[in-house]
């Protein structure tokens, strides 16, 4: 490994760097221009609530294809299973960049990259959920005379619907971090001003901006396991 690239100043930047962000510009909180720090946090928020639900409603039914004790057949599953392998190995940056040039930057190409990349994930939460439900509420539905629509909607649904709300909190919470850093690549939300305040060696601007993902994050992630805990 070659280190011969490290500048005799580096140390002095790396100083000057942490003396800013530890110094962080609290005027950039909010100002009402809607480019302010709450407003760019909100818009990270919406994006992630945005790719979560467009996400949990498509994994639904590749759940059902991808969970083995709903076909006869091995294959048909397993085919599924690969589908959401194949899903899940997209980078959420390559989507954002590859939505970014089909629908252009902003907000849309992050919703679209999130809600593309939790599909794979989220169907693969929802399918193991179904495979370990109890046959019990199916067999019964089953002897009533009830249809394959009917074991789904009065069986199988509101066995599932806990688990379904956990694992979607569960990705929500991920999408929120995800969503952080899209905006880097210009897909929305507070990433683009952390960018451009990197850019612009703007440190006391850098610092307040990761302050506020922190919040962000803490604040999510504690409402989010407390519903979940509800769930349980």
């Amino acid at each position: 490994m070659n280190f011969g690239g490290i500048k005799a100043t580096a140390g002095q930047i790396a100083g000057a760097i942490l003396a800013g962000i530890f110094h962080p510009d609290w005027s950039y909180v909010y100002n009402g221009s809607g480019e302010d720090l709450i407003s760019q946090l909100w818009e990270t928020i919406c994006i992630a609530f945005l790719g979560t639900f467009i996400s949990a409603v498509i994994s639904l039914p590749f759940a059902f294809w991808a969970a083995n004790t709903r076909h006869k057949k091995w294959y048909t599953s397993r085919s599924g299973k690969i589908v959401l392998a194949i899903i899940r190995s997209f980078p959420e940056i390559v989507l954002a960049l590859m939505f970014i040039k089909a629908v252009g930057p902003g907000s849309a190409a992050g919703v679209l990259a999130l809600g593309f990349h939790s599909v794979g994930m989220l169907a693969k939460l929802f399918s193991e959920a179904i495979e370990n439900l109890e046959e019990g509420a199916n067999e019964a539905v089953t002897a009533a005379g009830g249809s394959k629509f009917n074991i789904i909607m009065f069986a199988t649904m509101p066995n599932l619907m806990p688990a379904l709300i956990s694992n979607t909190l569960y990705r929500f919470d991920v999408s929120i971090r995800s969503a952080s850093i899209l905006g880097l690549v210009g897909a929305g939300g507070i990433g683009y001003p952390l960018i451009i305040a990197l850019q612009y060696r703007q440190w006391n601007r850098v610092g307040v901006i990761l302050v506020g993902i922190i919040v962000m994050v803490v604040i999510i992630d504690w409402i989010s396991g407390w519903i979940r805990k509800k769930l349980v």
